[in-house]
């Protein structure tokens, strides 16, 4: 019998959980013995926190298939939060040794800081899944100073468990190169593995297409797609000018869903500074389970990554989703490996630089996609999503390390 510990950092509402990381927990499960059991971790905060009936419900129904959740609340960056960190780390110290866990999975890194210290503590082996550089990208974004403690704390935690760690799964093939040079790593068991999507989930055709376009009075309609954040690892104020600039480019004919979590207000205010008509886009927060739906009747997505050196070293789970419906992307350059497979197999646009000229060449460019079969343009895109984001490159991953 195997029991695996896996730590996140976010929310189980978090779109981040639901398609980030249960589908690959499942995956982990399946090459588990039968009687293995699954322990994640989860913090509750702001939109996402679950009501004690939802809890319940959901954490009824993964125990069905082995898998236990937990979760605390979240705190900002503080005395609080590091109280309550110190509490977590002794009551799964503990959970560590009563429930005979094997091995520590945490994803991403700010979740890798505690299971650097509960590896330490307990001997047990640390996988860092979806291993990218956090600390670095936080100053890069400008939401953190490289003065700042948080920087500090959080890049000398990085470095200790990338030493520590006894297997690591990139985003990207060039991470390992980069722990070598910023944390004097190297590790034992290295795999790459992208942001992985359900493709079924998205599948996109014809007659749905139509059919909700009509059903949402888009006949005729541009419909340009962003289902993510304003802000922070995001692009804000230039969003806005891209839309200005479609607007300028399709006028009436285009439409745009903003499924984001910031209040119908902030945007408005943001559209008058812009000059653009409130009634050309529709401001939504949308939950996981439904947001495919958008997706489904969407003409092209933008994917607004602020183009900072660390991100060629991230992997977008946007790009993946996108694809997967058969869209092309209006993408910032250096993202990840995805800004070349899109230039380079036509299926969006690459912003050389965030200007109003390149905007407006990036709605040209989509004009010209548009113009060709849907259907064929969306079998052409579904086929890389096919190649680089099917969970089949993640079950050979994980077969290799939990069998």
């Amino acid at each position: 019998m195997k029991n695996i510990l896996i730590l996140t950092y976010w929310s189980y509402k978090n779109a981040l959980i639901q398609s980030y990381t249960l589908p690959y927990v499942r995956i982990i499960k399946k090459n588990l013995p039968e009687q293995s059991k699954i322990f994640l971790l989860t913090i509750e905060q702001g939109l996402f926190k679950m009501s004690d009936n939802e809890w319940d419900e959901e954490s009824t129904k993964l125990k069905q298939e082995g898998i236990h959740l937990i979760r605390i609340k979240y705190d900002h960056f503080g005395i609080k939060m590091i109280l309550r960190m110190v509490t977590l780390f002794f009551s799964l110290k503990k959970l560590i040794k009563t429930e005979s866990i094997n091995r520590i999975h945490a994803w991403c890194t700010p979740a890798g800081a505690l299971g650097y210290f509960l590896s330490l503590f307990t001997r047990k082996p640390l996988i860092i899944d979806s291993y990218e550089p956090h600390a670095e990208a936080m100053v890069e974004n400008g939401s953190w100073s490289r003065s700042s403690i948080k920087f500090k704390l959080l890049f000398w935690l990085e470095k200790k468990q990338s030493q520590k760690a006894d297997t690591v799964i990139a985003l990207t093939k060039g991470m390992k190169e980069y722990a070598k040079k910023k944390y004097s790593a190297t590790f034992k068991k290295h795999y790459v593995k992208p942001a992985m999507v359900d493709l079924n989930k998205f599948e996109w055709d014809i007659q749905t297409y139509h059919s909700l376009r009509e059903k949402n009075n888009l006949n005729n309609k541009i419909v340009c797609l962003y289902a993510g954040k304003l802000g922070g690892i995001y692009l804000e104020d230039e969003v806005f000018d891209f839309f200005k600039a479609a607007y300028e480019h399709w006028g009436d004919r285009l439409q745009i869903f903003l499924l984001t979590d910031k209040s119908t207000k902030e945007v408005d205010i943001k559209l008058l500074r812009k000059e653009i008509p409130p009634t050309c886009i529709k401001t939504k927060f949308v939950d996981y389970k439904e947001i495919h739906s958008y997706f489904k009747m969407a003409d092209f997505a933008i994917n607004p990554v602020k183009p900072v050196p660390s991100k060629r070293y991230c992997t977008s789970i946007k790009d993946g989703e996108y694809w997967a419906s058969g869209l092309p992307i209006i993408i910032t350059k250096n993202i990840s490996d995805d800004s070349d497979i899109i230039e380079q197999n036509n299926i969006g646009y690459v912003l050389k630089n965030l200007t109003k000229q390149e905007y407006q060449m990036a709605c040209k460019h989509m004009d010209l996609l548009l113009q060709e079969d849907r259907v064929s343009l969306n079998q052409k895109i579904r086929e890389i999503a096919i190649k680089y984001r099917d969970f089949e490159i993640a079950e050979e991953i994980y077969k290799n390390i939990y069998l």
